[in-house]
């Protein structure tokens, strides 16, 4: 694995300058695919200028509706709707819970993702104390379900409950917003609006603009400017699938939350039974789902596609190798379902591949 663009937590100081190198290279002229990064703004270009087509961004955007933009190389080059309304990501935002954790890991505050939560102090049943951060950020923690951690998937909101209570309460030991905006964290990428966390459950809001931040750097591994905010070894170990194809789904069971952690919003199995081989960290990628078929999530989406996935629409689609955002809230996105060509969701991804795909010369 690369590891030349490594930092290690102790060249996190160099995020006392954030703000000196964004302003700098906002403000260098670019040449074609050239990577850049916002500053107190975005830049924006004309589809011409990176040589794509603006019918086939403007239908991405009549196909999705609501709110959404397109960032191309780093440029907005496609908006529609208010950019600057805050509104919550739901689901969409469970990432950022697992960027955090990435964080706290570069930060020496998690040793590191296979860390047992019992080390935080949690008094859990016996059959949960193997559980670790990375069975929380893959659904397969066994929290509030009868299975032992690893052994079943669930899509798990009381899990995700106790994945922030304890990112927030015991690994960083400050208020989400504390935690979050700090400058060696999300402070460097310079939201313009912020983000706004529910006193209730921690659940995130943003605007599309902002989000379309965090979904920038996720799709540069962790990088910002010239800055490697997360390391890029972990980050691209977590940027993968973590549940093996062919888990089983968790069993019809109540739910036991017995450390009353209460529910990130849904249940402790709801929402979807796909996630074995395609979920990790809370992305949803386009990789094999079956142990039977090589068939992929989204057929007709370039290899490395992933999604951050939110009830009513709110997503993110990040395709590294055309280096292409989209972030859309409200959005007409379908349902989840892995290998029909024909799932609305596969054929936005289709028309957003196209539309952010250079036009040959």
């Amino acid at each position: 694995m690369d590891r030349t663009t490594t930092l290690s937590s102790r060249g996190l100081s160099g995020c006392l300058i954030a703000g000196l190198l964004l302003t700098l290279l906002a403000a260098r002229s670019s040449v074609a695919g050239e990577v850049v990064f916002p500053g107190e703004h975005w830049q924006e270009k004309s589809p011409a200028e990176l040589g794509l087509d603006p019918a086939k961004l403007d239908a991405v955007a009549t196909a999705l509706g609501g709110r959404g933009a397109i960032i191309k190389d780093g440029y907005v080059v496609k908006t529609w709707g208010s950019q600057s309304e805050i509104s919550d990501w739901f689901s969409s935002a469970k990432p950022v819970l697992s960027t955090l954790l990435m964080f706290a890991i570069q930060e020496g505050k998690v040793g590191s993702v296979d860390t047992p939560l019992v080390e935080f102090g949690w008094e859990l049943k016996e059959k949960d104390r193997p559980m670790t951060f990375r069975h929380l950020g893959a659904m397969t923690s066994g929290y509030a379900r009868p299975e032992s951690p690893g052994v079943a998937w669930s899509y798990n909101d009381y899990a995700i409950n106790l994945y922030q209570k304890t990112l927030f309460d015991r690994v960083f030991k400050e208020s989400p917003d504390t935690a979050a905006h700090a400058p060696q964290r999300f402070g460097a990428l310079q939201l313009e609006d912020g983000l706004k966390f529910r006193q209730k459950n921690r659940r995130i809001s943003a605007s599309v603009r902002d989000f379309a931040r965090l979904a920038w750097l996720w799709c540069n591994e962790g990088r910002w400017g010239e800055q490697q905010l997360i390391r890029r070894d972990l980050f691209l170990a977590c940027r993968q699938p973590q549940v093996p194809r062919g888990l089983p789904n968790t069993i019809k069971a109540a739910t036991d939350d017995y450390l009353m952690i209460g529910t990130y919003g849904g249940e402790s199995d709801h929402f979807s039974k796909a996630g074995p081989g395609i979920y990790g960290f809370n992305w949803w990628f386009n990789a094999s789902f079956s142990p039977d078929s090589e068939a992929i999530t989204w057929p007709d989406a370039p290899a490395d596609t992933y999604m951050s996935l939110g009830l009513r629409g709110n997503n993110t689609a990040i395709i590294p190798s055309l280096q292409l955002v989209v972030a859309s809230a409200s959005g007409d996105w379908g349902q989840t379902e892995p290998g029909n060509s024909d799932s609305v969701m596969n054929q936005r991804l289709k028309q957003i591949a196209a539309a952010g795909t250079a036009k040959a010369d």
